[in-house]
């Protein structure tokens, strides 16, 4: 089993929030990658200080925009008042007008405090983390802005969600009728030809036996494309099991007057399930993932489990 480079050190989070990557060397200025949901900002503050001891963070990088990769970042920047955040090219424009729609927040009902950046990562171009040139690579598929980062000496990959031991993030704009599926086999096939050692992914621990998560990637994706009401469907139970995650109970009655307003969920049933009722599909939806033990609902109030 390889090691990840010196001073680099993972922060596993839970499924709300996307791991963060630390890098604090001697030979370069303390970074991070990835910065968890928002509510979980002050664990983020209190992780990246701890782990720092006291030294101050003077970079942050987002794989991609989705909020539980950068819920942190407006944290972070107050508080590191120095911290110069870079993000991938195709959402600068989207950071800088902070539009909600463009960045999938008011898409997905979920939260993101507003942050600037400093700057963005060319794919094609290099990032300095712990001393070392990192190359910067496009990632589309699940996020179509979406990049991943290698370092080809110890040949560690951070795949953000283009990659997970257990397959890969939900391809948001196949949601929308784009066809982004030819992209996620496209980035699978980039990360086959970089012939990592070591992925840390966006979520999940860090893992060597990529050829594994590599092939259960691949028969992930050939599901859905054979059958897009199944990762619509996944869709749906991961957009309500995220904000069950960040509640952990809601009242049953506030949860569907929630999934009302969610443009996602709005589309999703309408155009894979229009032949069903809007509060009867998210019910089913529900029962679904009590059925799969990660939820529970007790006299009118949804209850995160699992």
């Amino acid at each position: 089993m390889g090691d990840l480079p010196p001073g680099m050190l993972v922060l596993e989070r839970g499924w709300l929030s996307a791991n963060g990557i630390l890098f604090a060397t001697d030979d370069g200025p303390a970074a991070l990658v990835d910065s968890g949901y928002c509510s979980h900002a002050a664990q983020t503050l209190a992780l990246v200080h701890s782990a720092l001891d006291g030294r101050p963070l003077a970079l942050l990088a987002n794989t991609h925009l989705h909020s539980d990769h950068c819920g942190g970042n407006a944290a972070l920047q107050q508080h590191y008042p120095a911290l110069r955040t870079l993000v991938p090219p195709g959402d600068a424009q989207a950071v800088r007008d902070w539009d909600e729609h463009a960045l999938s927040y008011a898409a997905t009902g979920q939260a993101c405090p507003r942050f600037h950046y400093d700057g963005v990562l060319p794919p094609g171009g290099k990032i300095a983390l712990g001393g070392r040139p990192w190359q910067i690579h496009a990632a589309p598929g699940h996020d179509p802005h979406a990049v991943l980062l290698f370092e080809p000496c110890s040949r560690v990959l951070v795949s953000g969600d283009a990659l997970w031991q257990t397959g890969f993030g939900v391809v948001f704009p196949e949601l929308e009728g784009e066809h982004a599926f030819a992209e996620v086999a496209a980035t699978l096939d980039l990360i086959e030809s970089l012939s990592p050692a070591i992925v840390v992914p966006g979520h999940g621990p860090v893992f060597t036996d990529v050829a594994p998560a590599m092939a259960t990637a691949r028969r992930r994706l050939d599901a859905f494309v054979h059958d897009p009401v199944r990762h619509a469907t996944h869709a749906a139970k991961v957009l309500l099991k995220f904000k069950l995650l960040e509640w952990q109970r809601q009242e049953l009655a506030a949860l569907l007057a929630w999934a009302g307003a969610v443009p996602y969920l709005r589309l999703l049933q309408e155009r894979y399930f229009g032949h069903a009722g809007f509060e009867d599909w998210v019910l089913g939806v529900l029962d679904e993932l009590a059925r799969a033990g990660a939820a529970r609902v007790e006299a009118g109030v949804v209850v995160d489990a699992g």
